[in-house]
């Protein structure tokens, strides 16, 4: 990946403002899709979902323990999806290949495609069980997470960080 020294105001104005849409969108639509999944197919609720998701830091009284663990549970989500929306930024503006490939459609599924996989793998291999201290169980579910990863996660993430800046947002740049 070859790096440049342009100015990231040059690269991208309005570059801030990307990056609270990536992780705000992000957080919403794949809250959205991990809530369905919830509810209509593993007959749980949205507050256990979260509760799940805040047990990994509370630990496992956090499942079950109402209101205040699900609102953890929510603010980690949207944690996370600013972290790898983050992440993605930083790799958007210190590389010029990367900006040439974001350049078409094709371009945007393809990273996509690529980066939801590695979020997954990332997460569930290797922060989730370290938090957890246990491995991850590969299971049908394991393999929903990782293709849902590319259209809820990745997608919103380098469609946002990767568009043309309007021109308010190049006037804020």
């Amino acid at each position: 990946m070859q790096t440049d020294a342009t100015p990231t105001s040059q690269i991208h104005p309005g570059w801030p403002a990307r990056l609270v849409r990536a992780g705000v969108v992000t957080g919403v639509l794949d809250g959205l899709f991990s809530s369905v999944l919830s509810v209509a197919f593993y007959h749980s609720t949205v507050a256990r979902l979260f509760q799940g998701v805040a047990s990994t830091l509370l630990g496992p009284t956090a499942i079950g323990g109402g209101a205040r663990p699900a609102i953890v549970g929510v603010a980690m989500h949207f944690a996370v999806a600013f972290g790898w929306s983050a992440v993605f930024l930083a790799l958007y503006l210190t590389s010029r290949a990367l900006r040439a490939l974001l350049t078409s459609n094709p371009g945007v599924l393809a990273v996509a495609s690529v980066y939801g996989a590695v979020i997954w793998l990332v997460m569930s291999l290797v922060v989730i069980p370290l938090l957890l201290h246990r491995p991850s169980a590969i299971t049908v579910r394991w393999w929903v997470q990782l293709i849902g990863h590319v259209p809820f996660v990745a997608l919103p993430i380098v469609a946002m960080i990767s568009a043309r800046p309007r021109r308010s947002d190049a006037a804020a740049g």
